[in-house]
């Protein structure tokens, strides 16, 4: 039994997030469906996190188990030629068998999107949070620096109680995690760009410092709030959720 890991790139628009749900389409459902179709094989896919609905990916990684021999060019053909076409394999291979997508990543980088301008082109716009009020940059990289580093990000986990400890990886129910890296860049074409490196994320996290921190930059909190909204351990501290489809997972790191 060979042990697999795929590469994937989807535009998450059209399915309610990457893991199966009854009824509804999604992103791992239909990979699940178009492997047993090209094997016969009836198996689950693990991918590296579960994204939200309407998040998309340009680095997920998914990992299973096929006793079916077959090059790896070949299903990664006939996979792309089963799924959707919202949903790209960039690579399969064959790998050691201790490899898992979600227990094995290390790190976890995300991507948000901001369109600033006032004509936001249609084949943009699926893919954008547009944003027209004026906003300080210098407290966006000041929110930026002030979450650097290991925190209880309890304030800016998903409100739900069921779902304020749960992680994109695993299900811990502890809600510290470590920010890597972080930073906002301003693009060409009006476009504001969050990149963040962490070795895990819970749910809704980014969406939520993304939301909170725009909201520092216009002026609703104080300069300086972050360092206060973490320490309150409250979501009602914190801003809002910014909408899923300006998100990206934007790739999967994992030990040599």
């Amino acid at each position: 039994m060979g042990n697999w890991k795929l590469t994937l790139a989807y535009d998450g628009t059209t399915f309610h997030g990457w893991q199966v749900q009854p009824g509804l389409q999604t992103v791992q459902g239909n990979l699940q469906a178009a492997l047993a179709r090209i094997t016969g094989e009836s198996l689950l896919p693990q991918g590296s996190g579960r994204t939200d609905s309407g998040v998309h990916a340009l680095g997920q990684v998914a990992s299973f188990q096929l006793q079916a021999p077959i090059p790896a060019e070949n299903l990664q053909r006939a996979l792309n030629r089963t799924l959707p076409p919202a949903i790209r394999v960039l690579s399969a291979q064959l790998v050691l068998d201790s490899f898992h997508a979600r227990h094995g990543a290390t790190a976890k980088t995300y991507e948000y999107r901001i369109f600033r301008g006032e004509l936001c082109s249609p084949f943009l716009a699926p893919y954008i949070h547009p944003c027209r009020w004026p906003l300080n940059m210098d407290l966006l990289h000041q929110s930026a620096a002030q979450v650097l580093g290991e925190h209880d990000f309890l304030s800016l986990a998903a409100s739900d109680a069921d779902l304020q400890s749960r992680s994109e990886e695993t299900e811990p129910r502890s809600t510290i995690r470590s920010i890597f890296s972080n930073s906002w860049t301003e693009e060409p074409g009006d476009l504001l760009l969050y990149r963040v490196r962490g070795n895990g994320f819970l749910h809704h996290m980014v969406r939520n410092l993304v939301g909170t921190m725009l909201e520092i930059a216009r002026g609703q909190f104080p300069p300086g709030s972050m360092t206060t909204i973490l320490a309150a351990r409250s979501r009602s501290a914190a801003g809002p959720t910014a909408p899923a489809k300006g998100l990206f997972l934007h790739s999967v790191e994992y030990s040599e």
